[in-house]
């Protein structure tokens, strides 16, 4: 018989290091790189302001309304889909209550439920073509995108006259809603945008969602093995469905921000935005192929295009290179998540 004392040990059983637990995540690639940025931004920066809380400010408040969509766009491309039509939807949804104040006189916190209840009812029915055709999402979104691309822009001319909707502080509760959505608050003497809070609660209950929760469970099935997911019992189309309505409505979260915070919309607002959330969930680490990322991977994807939008005209850079540095980080994140990935897999235990 043999002496279980000296029987070796199972390897799939053993501890994991902390340090190969950590080069296992997702975002630690990300985390890294943003790191890197940041120091990089601080050294050639020419105002001195970029390493302050003034500085902090200026790169957060381009981060924010990225990283509450991108948080949720890489729920969805974990479980292998994609949306191209966030961005679109976000000019979508500020149009929308814009013109239901200034046209209709709705109040605002009518037009806001409407125009939520609106972009969840686009989520569903992008969710269900993709289910029901079995059209790759990225056709189905796409064709999406420029459905409302016309629609914004042929609506509100209909309506005003010109590409613009404003005047939606003529709205009853426009200040409430705006203290709630679009405000600003003092930090250390510098002025924050309330969009902040919203990025930190929005990715902390993604996270929670997604790594505590049984419906996180089935978001991984999903994108690793659909048909074994189903196997399993997993409501695989359940799951991508709510996905997309959950993506959609977070598009039409930032909308009715930048339409409270400017009285207004224009009809082109959001339009190449899309490509930003996919870019800052895959530099957070989110795989394209679905079946693994995170949503805090996604918020310091969104952090890091935060930190080169404020740090090249910091460091007087030329701005016209601003989206090809953008290119250079996916790249470059993605080689590097997937290098770190491979040595973690391959660490010793």
């Amino acid at each position: 018989m043999t002496d279980t004392k000296t029987a070796t040990k199972d390897e799939r059983i053993s501890n994991v290091s902390f340090l190969t637990n950590i080069m296992r995540r997702p975002e630690f690639g990300a985390l890294i790189g943003a790191v890197v940025i940041y120091v990089m931004f601080a050294v050639v920066d020419t105002t001195g302001q970029f390493a302050t809380l003034q500085g902090t400010a200026g790169w957060t408040d381009f981060a924010a309304p990225i990283g509450i969509i991108a948080v949720f766009v890489a729920l969805l491309m974990i479980a292998g889909e994609f949306d191209l039509s966030t961005g679109v939807m976000v000019g979508t949804s500020g149009l929308l209550l814009g013109i239901l104040v200034s046209q209709f006189g709705w109040a605002i916190w009518p037009a806001i439920g409407f125009t939520l209840v609106f972009a969840a009812g686009i989520g569903l029915m992008n969710g269900l073509l993709v289910i029901k055709t079995g059209l790759p999402s990225f056709i189905v979104t796409l064709a999406t995108f420029f459905v409302l691309k016309g629609a914004n822009l042929a609506v509100t001319k209909g309506f005003t006259g010109s590409v613009r909707v404003s005047n939606i502080d003529q709205g009853a509760g426009f200040e409430d809603a705006r203290k709630i959505f679009a405000t600003t608050f003092d930090l250390g003497g510098a002025q924050f945008q309330i969009t902040v809070v919203w990025w930190i609660i929005v990715t902390i209950l993604a996270t929670w969602l997604l790594t505590k929760t049984t419906f996180g469970n089935w978001i991984f099935a999903s994108g690793g093995d659909a048909n074994a997911a189903r196997n399993a019992g997993v409501p695989v189309n359940r799951t991508k469905v709510t996905l997309f309505v959950m993506t959609s409505v977070a598009a039409a979260l930032v909308g009715i921000m930048l339409a409270l915070r400017l009285n207004g919309m224009q009809a082109g607002q959001g339009v190449g935005q899309e490509f930003y959330y996919i870019i800052a969930a895959a530099v957070g680490g989110t795989l394209l192929t679905g079946g693994s990322g995170s949503a805090i991977g996604a918020s310091i994807g969104a952090a890091i295009m935060g930190l080169a939008a404020i740090g090249i005209p910091f460091a007087l850079w030329d701005q016209d290179w601003v989206s090809t540095f953008l290119g250079v980080i996916l790249f470059s994140a993605v080689l590097v998540n997937s290098f770190i990935s491979r040595k973690a897999k391959g660490a010793r235990k």
